[in-house]
């Protein structure tokens, strides 16, 4: 047997494993769990109190896209928008509190309309009859402390603020998500009716170009490779992450989590975020979104190539050894199948080519149902290795970066690399 063989036949026999054994990771029918027959109302009572709890950095741009879609939830109860400029440049909190005016003041209009059998038209998304839409209140609480990033740091204050109107959920939510009006009601009901102390939507991102195309639906997928959601989801739960973008929390299990204290230095916050939860004793659930958008766009490859690179190392604990390992992964489980087939075919190896092309067709195979999940062309699946080499260079790139100095930077920030996604503490 040749050498390209000995490393075909483990490939498609990792392929194989990770089809039926990684959790059907590949499946994307993890979707917000149903509260019974009637999912206007949650189980245990009324309508509990939330406050919505954005961090939010230089988002002047993406907030008139995001922010009134939660101003105007259509939520029973009693809810409230705490937006938290964090050191913002370009006038974040000015705009918030102008969107709040403006569609505060013609979901009046619109009220004070349907009330006289008028119908004239307000906002997208404004309940008709609504006076007002969710109340906002915009703070900023200055620099983080040493010790602190940035977006945690914001949220140290939204919680804190929260909690002074003693409120049974909260939801903290990034400035670029964006929620159908009934996206709110609709986590409270699951969270309620399921008995989660923890639930979490990652939202579908924003694939509108070329590039978007190539790597964000693979973006989803090695995340749900990494963390199986079934796994997280189970009764013995087996994995342990969020998605940072929308996560409804329970406010008493984030004060018995320490939240945020606890992962005050933690780059990749949301996972380390359910840990904290999971060892406080919570129950936690993950899942796509269908009612939950981030409007972020991410054109060309360079914006795309910092989204992942800027976190990658942290990702794998600032470790050389773990970086060695996962890139030779990488390699063996991505790279080689298509190698292995061409290479085979070419000169007759018909134990590669057969090996290889099997694990390709196995790997194409599972990738299509995320591809059918964001609406794109199933031709695309057969380009997962491409993509793969693109997150070995990302990766490798982070490391780079790290190692200069310059690892973790976002909006201005570099964070050292004693902050860490392993603990949080």
């Amino acid at each position: 047997m040749s050498t390209l063989a000995w490393f075909a036949i483990p490939s498609l026999a990792t392929w194989l494993w990770l089809l039926l054994g990684q959790g059907f990771f590949w499946r994307t029918d993890q979707r917000l769990p149903p509260a019974g027959e009637d999912r206007a109302s949650p189980a245990g009572g009324g309508w509990p109190r939330v406050v919505v709890v954005v961090p939010a950095r230089d988002e002047a741009e993406v907030l008139p896209l995001s922010l009134p879609s939660l101003l105007a939830q259509d939520y029973p109860g009693e809810a409230e928008v705490i937006l938290v400029d964090d050191g913002s440049t370009d006038g974040t909190g000015r705009v918030a509190t102008e969107l709040a005016e403006r569609y505060g003041a013609a979901a009046e209009r619109r009220g004070e309309s349907a009330a006289a059998g008028g119908g004239a038209a307000g906002p997208p998304g404004v309940p008709v009859g609504r006076r007002f839409g969710l109340p906002l209140t915009v703070v900023s609480p200055g620099e983080p402390e040493p010790g602190w990033t940035g977006k945690l740091w914001a949220l140290r204050h939204g919680i804190a603020l929260a909690r002074a109107r003693e409120p049974e959920f909260l939801l903290l939510t990034d400035a670029d998500i964006a929620h159908e009006p009934d996206s709110l009601r609709l986590l409270v009901a699951a969270a309620r009716a399921n008995d989660l102390d923890l639930v979490s939507q990652m939202a579908r991102l924003r694939v509108a170009s070329r590039w978007e195309r190539l790597v964000v639906p693979a973006f989803v997928y090695f995340f749900a490779q990494l963390y199986p959601f079934r796994w997280i989801n189970g009764a013995r739960p087996r994995a342990t992450a969020a998605a940072g973008g929308c996560v409804l929390l329970r406010t008493e299990t984030a004060v018995a989590a320490g939240v945020p204290e606890v992962i005050r230095r933690a780059v990749i916050d949301d996972v380390s975020l359910a840990r904290a939860v999971r060892r406080s004793g919570g129950r936690i659930w993950l899942g796509l979104a269908e009612r939950v958008d981030s409007i972020r766009p991410y054109p060309g490859l360079g914006e795309l190539w910092r989204m992942v690179s800027r976190s990658a190392y942290a990702q794998l604990r600032y470790n050389p050894l773990i970086l060695a390992g996962t890139v030779a992964g990488l390699v063996v489980i991505y790279l080689v199948p298509p190698v292995a087939l061409a290479a085979g075919a070419v000169t007759g190896d018909s134990a590669s080519a057969w090996a290889g092309g099997a694990a390709w067709a196995v790997m194409a195979g599972t990738y299509r149902p995320m591809l059918r999940y964001y609406r794109q062309p199933l031709w695309l699946a057969p380009l997962l290795p491409f993509t793969a080499l693109l997150y070995l260079l990302m990766t490798v790139d982070s490391a780079v970066q790290h190692y200069r100095g310059r690892g973790s930077a976002w909006k201005g920030r570099t964070y050292a690399g004693n902050y860490v996604s392993r603990h949080g503490d």
